[in-house]
């Protein structure tokens, strides 16, 4: 199946299968979704656990590689790359912010979020870092180590690094997964804040539907099939889109 990628399409999945395993004991994570994700939006992935959700995130930021299909990072299928191709797609094209922070705990605030632009040899816009600083109310933070702050100061840090190199797409696993509720509301308004103002593209995989209620649009999948979408979610409409997907097992 061939699916033509616009030119507001930041990523896509076409016709995308990955079995983990062999034989009897395979399992089939993703079982041909095709689904595109705008430029300049906001989309959470939302199902049941075991649904996909999180293999389908894995396979369109180059982190797991697919059985079949193809993953379209704008134009590039990054299904058909070698190794040292989708290294530099993910540390040039693609941000990332997980549920663990995933801080050098010897480095300052600073210093963590240049560090992929100080691994690539490039320097970042100080304009844009500033910005960013300021914005996440991290500008009297960046002298502190990761254990000198908040959770919710850690992930900003986080969420910083991902956001200095301009990624094309950013991907957030679980990103309020460790914090307490006030400090996971602050950061989705930061990333619903980054989309508004700085036309970031955001991927979002979440089981909380107070978290997907921030984003323009919630993918629902289940047993690796795409199982709808919302426009405009909120959290009764997630709620209820989640509960008959549970009923319809």
């Amino acid at each position: 199946m061939q699916m033509k990628v616009v030119g507001h399409t930041a990523v896509a999945a076409v016709d995308l299968v990955k079995v983990y395993g062999e034989g009897d004991t395979a399992v089939r994570a993703l079982d041909g979704v095709t689904v595109g994700f705008d430029r300049g939006r906001f989309t959470a992935i939302m199902g049941p656990s075991g649904s996909g959700k999180s293999t389908l995130m894995h396979c369109l930021a180059g982190l797991d590689t697919a059985s079949s299909g193809q993953v379209l990072l704008g134009e590039t299928d990054l299904t058909r790359q070698p190794d040292r191709v989708l290294t530099r797609a993910r540390r040039e094209r693609i941000g990332f912010v997980f549920q663990s922070f995933n801080l050098l705990p010897q480095l300052t605030a600073a210093a963590n979020i240049t560090l992929p632009l100080d691994l690539a040899g490039r320097t970042p816009d100080p304009q844009l870092f500033d910005r960013l600083v300021t914005s996440l109310g991290l500008a009297g933070r960046l002298t502190h180590r990761p254990s000198e702050l908040s959770g919710g100061q850690q992930q900003r840090v986080a969420l910083a690094r991902a956001l200095v190199s301009r990624p094309e797409v950013l991907f957030a696993d679980e990103p309020t997964g460790n914090l307490d509720s006030r400090s996971g509301a602050e950061v989705l308004h930061l990333l619903r804040d980054s989309v508004r103002d700085l036309g970031q593209t955001i991927v979002m995989v979440t089981h909380d539907p107070g978290a997907a209620a921030y984003a323009d649009r919630v993918v629902l999948l289940a047993d690796g099939r795409l199982a709808g979408e919302i426009d405009r979610p909120d959290i009764a409409s997630v709620t209820d889109a989640l509960q008959n997907l549970a009923a319809a097992r």
